[in-house]
């Protein structure tokens, strides 16, 4: 689902360090970056914000990712996820992607992999992080 506007993104992650870089990143594709530490805060956000994008941090998922993309969509149906990974196995970004993620993306790989990512989500195309083995559809 390709989006017109990208005014808008979501960073769920509760690491700290970790989400100064990925929001300064955000920032350079979106006018507003809001950041959330829990899945409550994030599905209040996805539902009053509609955002284009939502960067979901994997260990967020709590009662299991497919249910956590499946309330983004229903709450904000526009919305693509972008799944974050510290765990470089191939399951794990054909499980995101299973579960409704447009990309996957390894934490270690963030400075080279992210903004590809979003550019390649915001055309409407899958992407996963060369480090999984796998190609962009999950194969």
């Amino acid at each position: 689902m390709p989006h017109q506007s990208s005014t808008c993104a979501i960073l769920a992650d509760r690491h700290t360090a970790l989400s100064e870089g990925v929001r300064g990143l955000l920032e350079t594709t979106f006018e507003t970056v809001y950041t959330v530490a829990d899945t409550t805060s994030l599905k209040e956000g996805a539902q009053r914000l509609s955002p284009a994008l939502v960067v979901l941090d994997l260990s967020l998922q709590g009662s299991g990712l497919k249910r956590l993309i499946d309330e983004v969509h229903e709450l904000s149906p526009e919305s693509c996820v972008l799944v974050l990974s510290v765990h470089d196995q191939a399951t794990v970004a054909r499980t995101a992607l299973a579960c409704g993620a447009q990309s996957v993306v390894l934490k270690r790989s963030i400075g080279s992999d992210f903004l590809t990512a979003v550019s390649a989500i915001l055309r409407g195309e899958k992407y996963v992080s060369p480090g999984f083995g796998l190609s962009a559809t999950g194969n």
